[in-house]
Formats: structure tokens, sequence, C-alpha cells
């Protein structure tokens, strides 16, 4: 994995204004924004969009599922390979909205490092963010999913679960990088987010439904670097 530091993602979930002609739009945004701040942006998209975004725009392309499963008879699953052929950098890994088991995530995990992708393994708890972290992604997403799409983020509402999450994480002995999400929804936020501790967050619902996405991630992508080279 090359991406620079900090990282901002923005999961385009399944959002009417975020997929096919909507998706494009936003990637474009986040390209320009991306290419302006210097800030590493990726998006995460619907799977059927991945290709679209990824042969038309240079930034990290994440699907938001991968499933453990190799080639094969598997009728309607997800597969690394497949990913990977559509021109995806990586993919989002047991999200609140699409959990897996345990033995699903390690699959995924490894499925996606035997293609040379990037996994970002979703946590709900410090506990969970410890155990996912073991199987050493390259990064770890601590959501609390309680705070998902509240506008209430969690880097202040709940600040102890992240910092709690990375102090986990570094006993194993393990710098897997954390980016946080759940509530993320301005500059102030993120700078928080960032102060805690992590590399990045993850935003989807402030962004997608933003009345300027522009001034929004770029205001966004600032305060994460500006906080990142105080830190």
């Amino acid at each position: 994995m090359n991406w620079t530091l900090p990282v901002v993602i923005l999961n385009f979930k399944a959002y009417r204004e975020a997929i096919g002609p909507g998706a494009e739009r936003l990637a474009y945004v986040a390209e320009t924004v991306s290419r302006e701040t210097g800030v590493t942006v990726a998006v995460a998209v619907q799977p059927t969009d991945v290709y679209r975004i990824s042969s038309r725009h240079e930034i990290p392309v994440l699907a938001q599922h991968v499933d453990p499963q190799r080639e094969g008879s598997w009728t309607g699953h997800v597969t690394a390979l497949a990913l990977k052929e559509a021109g995806a950098a990586g993919s989002l890994v047991n999200h609140s909205e699409r959990r897996l088991g345990a033995s699903e995530i390690a699959g995924a995990v490894e499925a996606l490092r035997e293609e040379g992708l990037v996994s970002v393994v979703c946590a709900d708890t410090p506990r969970v963010a410890r155990a996912v972290a073991a199987l050493e992604p390259d990064f770890v997403a601590i959501e609390p999913p309680e705070l998902i799409g509240t506008g209430i983020s969690v880097s202040k509402a709940k600040p102890e679960v992240v910092t709690d999450s990375i102090a986990r994480i570094r006993s194993l002995g393990l710098n897997v990088p954390v980016v946080c999400g759940a509530g993320i929804s301005g500059p102030d936020d993120v700078a928080r987010a960032i102060e805690l501790g992590t590399v990045g967050v993850l935003i989807s619902s402030a962004y997608v439904k933003a009345r300027d996405p522009q001034s929004f991630l770029t205001s966004v992508c600032e305060a994460a670097l500006e906080t990142f080279r105080r830190r």
C-alpha cells in the first residue's frame, strides 16, 4: 500500500445521489480536491460502479464489501479477484451495515492481500478493533454504529472509543493505521479525530448529501492535513 497520510475515505453507500452518474460526479469532485490539497481521498462505491469510476479517475476506488470466497462456483459473491479486475484498489470489510463473522473477516482480508488490494476493516468497539488488527489489515476503521448517520461525531461524543481502540491495537505491538467514522460531519470533527491518534476519517452522508460537496471536502482535507502535520 502506498497511500500517503492522512487519508479521507468517502463511503457512497447506496444513496441515490451516489450511484451511476452521481457516483461519477462525486468521484470527480473527490479527485479534484485530492489533487488540490495533496490529501489521499478514496471513494467506496457500489460494486457495479467500481469499473465505471476506476476507469475514469485516478483516486483509489474501494468496494463497500468483499466476500472471502476465491474464484469458483460461488453465485452472487463479490471476490477480491473480480474487484481487482474491475480496477478496485481495495475494499471495506465488515461495515456495520454489512457485517461478517470472524472467520469471514479473516478470509476477506487474506483474499484482498493475495490480490495486492487494500483492506479497510471496520470495528464497532475497541475489543473488535483489537481482534481485527491482529489480522494486520491495511487500516482499521472504528465506527460505533449508534452514531452512524447522526451528525454526532465519534471523535467528540465518544473519544474514548477511538483512543481505547488505538491503545489496544498498539498493545499487540502492531502499527496498523486507524481511521474513525460515524457522525463525522465537518472539519472540526476531522481535526479532533486526528488529534486522538487516527490517520484519517471515514465519511458518508455528510459528503454525499452536502449542498456543496467540493467546499465541504476541501475544508475536511485541509483540516486533516494541517492537524496531521502539527501532531
